[in-house]
């Protein structure tokens, strides 16, 4: 790739005159848009993937587990390695990376070759994802982060919904008789088309000063999620072994190594993987902890929402996801609001509204459960699917712009790696949870007529704890800055700014 160097202020790279920038926007939200998808996509598609490829218990959960595990463990140095090579460069890797994987998995001959390429979609969607928020950082001045985080977030709520419709549609369908081949080959012609035009539009851009890849900080953080998130995502399976708790203990233990490496590696050279002096930030700090409680609830939530409509309500895969379509509506719409007219007027008080909001709209939909039972219908959900939905909106968006309001722009690629990290690693926690809070409330050995109602009062104790961990996310919300700084009109960026000096090289 051959292009000439300048240094530019973010200012001067998004000018007004200067419409490339929404282009490469559009260019990256698909690509997010793509993940967010994917991750939800194969769940609804599992039965038609079992049937079709004779795929065993274990193979299918190492589908969906092991895109998750590679791309979890991959998001610290996937974030790194854009900061030292350059953002674009790893986003079109990554994204040519996953485009390719998704056509082995369409193409997959045996649930073997299946579960490798899952997992080398995974790796390349941790190459890719940590790009979006990145370049969205380096491209894009303070005072127009607002209504960009807003359009994220409404990605975000698309995504979250979209996944479960669009593969229940997919796999009904049987396209050419493909069965469910079609839930994967259908991100080839959206990648080649964002491959083609993000080498065209999006800029390029690195850290100002010369860093280099921490290769014991890679292993450490990808040993310690290995033993955090493994034990959590097959631990129900396997009956919680004892091993099981001895490696998240462990994980511990690498963690803390982790830090007294990285605090080493900062002195000698300071080109650590994981960049430390971030949590001095307060604002990154507090928005990682609200981000972590958040994935927990969005994890238990999800999961045991699926169970309960096509196992306890015995509805369709289809029907299962139309009757998401309102949440989804209802978080793009807030999404939107939020971070355009909300925040920069309420500034935190917005996302604690979302908390509360979500959490009421969690307790209406445990009400309207325990009184409509197995008869309840899809439009009776509506109304609490709106309200969480609309709660939901009022955080994703302004809480992704809060905890990147204070961090230099140098660093952003770190940063976006470990929003994304913990937000999985949030999931993972969550989805552990729902053994305990679900399925422990669920007998081994059920008659056929007991199945629904035994789901229904599972899915509404698992819905009391997600409200309870909604009450949490309320709390430490005040740990938040009470207004991002960006929201101020032409606010400067960083405090480099404010002294003049210059932005990162963006490389056209």
């Amino acid at each position: 790739m051959t292009s000439t160097e300048s240094t530019l202020s973010s200012t001067a790279a998004g000018g007004a005159g200067d419409r490339r920038r929404w282009f490469a926007l559009a260019i990256v939200m698909t690509a997010a848009f793509m993940d967010l998808v994917d991750v939800t996509i194969v769940n609804i598609a599992i039965p038609s993937i079992q049937r079709d490829a004779g795929a065993s218990f274990g193979q299918i959960q190492w589908i969906t587990a092991g895109y998750a595990l590679a791309f979890a463990a991959g998001l610290i140095t996937g974030g790194r390695l854009g900061d030292i090579h350059g953002r674009k460069r790893l986003f079109l890797i990554g994204i040519g990376g996953f485009t390719l994987a998704s056509a082995l998995c369409g193409f997959a001959a045996n649930p073997e070759m299946l579960v490798a390429s899952r997992i080398l979609q995974g790796a390349m969607a941790a190459l890719m994802v940590p790009q979006v928020l990145s370049i969205v950082h380096a491209t894009f001045p303070a005072h127009e982060r607002g209504k960009v985080f807003g359009l994220f977030g409404a990605i975000v709520g698309l995504g979250a919904v979209s996944g479960p419709l669009l593969g229940a549609l997919l796999t009904e369908w049987n396209l050419f008789g493909l069965e469910w081949r079609p839930i994967f080959l259908i991100n080839l012609p959206v990648g080649v088309g964002a491959l083609l035009l993000g080498r065209r539009f999006i800029a390029e851009s690195r850290a100002p000063r010369a860093l280099r890849l921490d290769l014991v900080g890679v292993a450490l953080v990808t040993l310690g999620l290995l033993m955090l998130l493994y034990p959590l995502t097959r631990g129900r399976e396997l009956g919680w072994p004892l091993w099981g708790y001895a490696s998240m203990a462990g994980a511990l233990v690498v963690f803390a190594v982790l830090v007294a490496h990285e605090r080493h590696k900062s002195r000698r050279d300071g080109s650590p993987l994981v960049e430390l002096s971030l949590f001095r930030v307060k604002s990154f700090a507090a928005g990682i902890a609200v981000q972590t409680v958040f994935g927990v609830s969005l994890g238990i939530f999800f999961l045991v929402w699926t169970l309960y409509m096509q196992v306890g309500l015995g509805w369709s895969a289809l029907r299962a996801g139309l009757t998401g379509v309102p949440f989804s509506l209802a978080v793009s719409t807030a999404a939107g609001m939020s971070v355009q007219k909300l925040v920069p007027r309420f500034g935190r008080k917005v996302l604690q509204a979302g908390a509360l909001v979500m959490a009421v709209g969690v307790l209406l939909y445990i009400w309207e459960s325990d009184r409509y039972g197995l008869a309840i219908a899809s439009w009776q959900m509506a109304l609490p699917l709106v309200v969480m939905g609309a709660g939901m909106g009022l955080i994703v968006a302004p809480l992704t712009d809060a905890v990147l309001s204070d961090v230099p722009q140098e660093h952003s690629g770190s940063a976006s790696g470990l929003i994304n990290t913990v937000q999985q690693m949030g999931n993972a926690l969550g989805l552990g949870l729902v053994s305990v809070v679900f399925f422990g409330r669920i007998a081994d050995r059920l008659a056929p007529a007991q199945m629904g109602p035994a789901f229904v009062h599972a899915f509404q104790y698992a819905l009391g704890w997600v409200a309870a961990v909604l009450g949490v996310i309320f709390l430490l919300m005040f740990a938040l800055p009470k207004r991002p700084a960006q929201h101020m009109e032409g606010a400067p960026d960083t405090e480099e700014e404010q002294a003049g000096e210059p932005e990162p090289v963006l490389v056209r």
